[in-house]
């Protein structure tokens, strides 16, 4: 299989990383009440970082933030207020830059997938397991000559060998989401995201809603398959000690704003900013 790629052509040079976030700014407008006419809410500020092959960039913030807003900007599931995402030097929100925008929409279901913090809530309750980790190899679609159409034996091949690689028995594909425990729907929607090889995963909160035991599990699940696939992760999360975990290097929100950068190791241990210590004495 391999990574996937969109469609459309950006040139070798500008291409400097994976994933590129440009002064990524949003904004949400509050309806007018009794005592306040419309407002709009900022929930990200100019925010630009960058994430190579490969790499995971832990993304650290108490509640509200806007981090979660960040990640779903850079999953393609929210518009920006303005900035851009690039994937691999192509524009994500940016119509005209491509011919057949499209087409270059559908291509990211290969490329780009996101795992949610709730795992029961991302499944359909009314699809199989089987249906809902198929779904985005069924979404995908490539470009110039195009892959041909996988026949459903190959299809339920490739999910059965997926949830073998996230620890869960073949027969699995046949039972509903209500049947698993909250550890096995987060290993369910892991097989997911990755389930078309996807370059780029954005991981928000993923274990945060599960017992230490099970977190832990599946942590260490998540870098197993990393090893593997080769993929790039925004690791998005409240706990500094556990972003430092999972991550090559870690980024700090606060009110919509990115406050610290730096190695993980650098962030984790001799953190620049005071926010960022209070932020590890609360992981501690």
């Amino acid at each position: 299989m391999g990574n996937n790629e969109p469609c459309g052509n950006a040139p070798a040079s500008m291409i400097k990383a994976l994933v590129e976030l440009r002064k990524l700014s949003k904004s949400f407008d509050r309806a007018p009440s009794l005592l306040a006419g419309a407002q709009s809410l900022p929930a990200v500020r100019g925010v630009s970082l960058s994430i190579a092959p490969g790499e995971t960039l832990g993304l650290v913030g108490e509640s509200g933030c806007g981090k979660s807003t960040l990640g779903r900007m850079a999953a393609g599931l929210l518009e920006p207020s303005g900035g851009d995402v690039f994937i691999k030097g192509l524009p994500l929100w940016d119509k005209k830059a491509h011919k057949d925008y499209r087409a270059f929409r559908r291509s990211l279901a290969g490329v780009v997938q996101m795992i949610f913090q709730d795992p029961y809530a991302s499944l359909d309750p009314r699809m199989s397991i089987g249906e809902s980790i198929a779904e985005p190899l069924l979404c995908s679609r490539r470009c110039g000559q195009g892959e041909r159409k996988l026949a459903g034996d190959e299809i339920r091949e490739r999910v059965r060998v997926m949830l073998r690689k996230v620890g869960l028995e073949a027969d699995a594909a046949a039972r509903r989401p209500n049947e698993f425990s909250g550890g096995q729907r987060q290993r369910i929607a892991v097989a997911r995201a990755l389930i078309t090889e996807p370059a780029f995963v954005v991981c928000d909160e993923p274990t945060s809603s599960l017992d230490a035991s099970v977190q832990s599990q599946v942590l260490n699940l998540l870098l197993d398959l990393q090893d593997e696939f080769g993929v790039s992760y925004l690791f998005i999360s409240h706990d500094l000690a556990v972003v430092r975990h999972m991550s090559d290097r870690i980024a700090v929100m606060r009110n919509g704003k990115l406050v610290e950068e730096g190695d993980a190791d650098q962030v984790f241990f001799h953190p620049a900013q005071g926010y960022t210590r209070l932020l590890l004495d609360a992981s501690t």
